[in-house]
């Protein structure tokens, strides 16, 4: 199964975004709310080759606002590569010279995949809020489909950053026969009331917004005061306070003196505002609200009586946990618990924190210790593999 690609150095070159429809009538996608969903609809890319023992796969999972295009380019004219480029094509610490590497675009997103923004076949428009709240598990089920898809049985890694990690963890948990290794990346078993709350407030900046109408806001106005409001709100959770400092400070935009008006005078004003009217050129206001809420309810202990430790009982993959020093979203002693409940039960797991300044987003960014610490554990996870495989 091979990935079309430009023969640039380093890069995954030109890929092509697929689709795959499963859970069609009368067949559908049940969902932990007692929902179900029918027919479904998964964009996905892929780079690098599938081997003949197709054991060689890896899923890179996305965070909030990610797409399925992860790496290379989908046309010439592109001006940037897919959000995790620095980290997939030949030679990279995914790298698809090794690796077969897939990425999807999750459910309830707005980049090709069924979300509130599809058609719903029962009404012929857009579903809006009739769509049915999605959590990290039916996230999980329908990139289950997708692997059946590809004829793949076990995957050699599971991969994701924030959101991306959660859904590593609970591929983990669901799958376990499935998954061979699991990198969850800045992230944690749940959600803290802290982070909670920054969504709540994103939502309601987005709901409070005149043009949202209850959800039925397409073929008209979309409510893009607010969305720009909830990506403003969340993406000072991304920085470190350090990093704001020294990016920023207290310096002014372009003057030296202050107006004495309510207009953007500060630099980090600027730049909130910028990553906001930015932000809703991409995406929806719905899907933000669907998905900010998935995150919400993810709780690995939900199911396991308030126990972590049971959560990761039937577990078989090994874990490499990484985690950041300034990252106050997902702290790193959310990761030490995680570490914690695999090691109470005998599990493989390396751990990392990695001391930095970049806050939350450090695992969108270049860091050395973390790249040669992914690609140690990947190729001992590949080789044990392709050992276990001649002894079966």
């Amino acid at each position: 199964m091979d990935t079309p690609t430009l023969n640039n150095t380093g890069s995954a070159g030109l890929v092509e975004t697929r689709y795959h429809t499963f859970a069609e009538k009368p067949d559908s996608l049940k969902l932990l709310s007692g929902r179900e969903l029918s027919p479904v609809t998964l964009a996905y890319e892929t780079y690098g080759t599938l081997n003949e023992d197709k054991n060689n796969a890896l899923l890179i999972l996305h965070a909030l606002s990610g797409t399925a295009h992860a790496a290379g380019y989908n046309s010439p004219e592109d001006t940037y590569p897919g959000w995790w480029d620095i980290f997939i094509g030949p030679g990279k610490v995914f790298d698809t010279d090794k690796y077969f590497v897939i990425c999807s675009n999750i459910i309830g997103g707005c980049n090709g995949s069924t979300g509130p923004a599809s058609l719903n076949p029962a009404t012929g428009r857009e579903y809006g809020l009739d769509f049915p709240v999605v959590t990290i598990k039916d996230m999980v089920t329908a990139q289950r489909y997708l692997i059946d898809h590809l004829e793949i049985d076990r995957l050699l890694a599971v991969v994701g950053g924030s959101m991306g990690g959660m859904q590593a963890i609970q591929w983990t948990i669901s799958y376990p026969e499935r998954v061979a290794s699991a990198i969850p990346i800045a992230t944690s078993a749940s959600l803290s009331a802290q982070g909670i709350a920054f969504n709540e407030v994103g939502r309601q900046a987005i709901l409070r917004d005149p043009h949202w109408n209850g959800g039925r806001y397409y073929g008209s106005e979309h409510p893009h005061n607010g969305l720009a409001l909830a990506r403003m709100i969340a993406h000072i959770t991304y920085l470190s306070e350090k990093l704001m400092h020294e990016k920023f400070g207290r310096r002014l935009q372009e003057q030296e003196l202050y107006r004495f008006q309510f207009d953007k005078e500060f630099m980090v004003e600027s730049y909130l505002h910028h990553q906001g009217l930015k932000f809703v050129n991409r995406f929806d206001s719905n899907s933000y609200l669907y998905i900010t809420k998935a995150i919400d309810y993810f709780d690995l202990k939900a199911d396991f009586s308030g126990s972590l430790i049971r959560a990761f009982e039937n577990v078989l993959a090994d874990y490499l946990v990484i985690s950041f020093s300034s990252d106050w979203l997902y702290p790193s002693t959310q990761s030490r618990e995680i570490v914690n409940a695999l090691r109470a039960n005998g599990k493989n797991v390396v751990y990392t924190e990695i001391e930095t300044d970049k806050g939350h987003d450090a695992f969108l960014l270049n860091n050395d210790r973390m790249e040669r610490n992914i690609s140690n554990f990947l190729k001992s996870q590949f080789e044990k593999v392709k050992l276990n495989g001649k002894k079966g």
